[in-house]
């Protein structure tokens, strides 16, 4: 089945735009994923052939690195900090309630698409744990009654 959401201009001008470049495959997916949201399945083929690669080795380097995505991204993605700052101020506990609250691991999205949730390994502001950055704002000194609160902000203004 096709990808209905695939941007061929847009892979094209990325591709046209990088792909002289010497180590062109990391930039090329940056942008396809800066322009997309993630990297569609149908990009590999086209990226490939642009650089003369093999699948593999564009599904390769698309699976190795943990920040490219070959879904759409949720409306909200929270990451969680599991930091040593974090843990010992109860970030284990919190991220327990996530995955009770949401019925996910750590790495999942929810089943309407609208939050994911993703650990990290510190968003500096360690004095202020635990911590969690949701939408790109952080969110310290967190409760199990505030990260409740961000959470269903999250899946209300979903269902809306």
């Amino acid at each position: 089945m096709p990808d209905e959401t695939l941007d061929l201009p847009l892979i094209h001008r990325v591709l046209d735009s990088h792909k002289e470049v010497p180590g062109a495959l990391l930039p090329i997916l940056h942008a396809i994923q800066h322009g997309l949201g993630y990297v569609p399945d149908a990009a590999v083929p086209e990226i490939a052939h642009a650089l003369n690669l093999s699948l593999a080795e564009v599904r390769g380097v698309i699976s190795f690195y943990h920040d490219f995505r070959t879904s759409p991204p949720a409306r909200h993605t929270l990451r969680l900090c599991r930091a040593e700052s974090c843990q010992s101020r109860g970030a284990e506990a919190l991220a327990a309630q996530l995955r009770e609250q949401l019925g996910l691991d750590d790495h999942g999205t929810s089943a309407d698409g609208a939050l994911s949730l993703r650990p990290v390994y510190c968003l500096g502001a360690c004095a202020c744990s635990p911590a969690l950055e949701l939408d790109g704002q952080v969110h310290a000194r967190l409760t199990p009654e505030r990260l409740r609160a961000l959470v269903q902000g999250c899946m209300t203004e979903a269902g809306a």
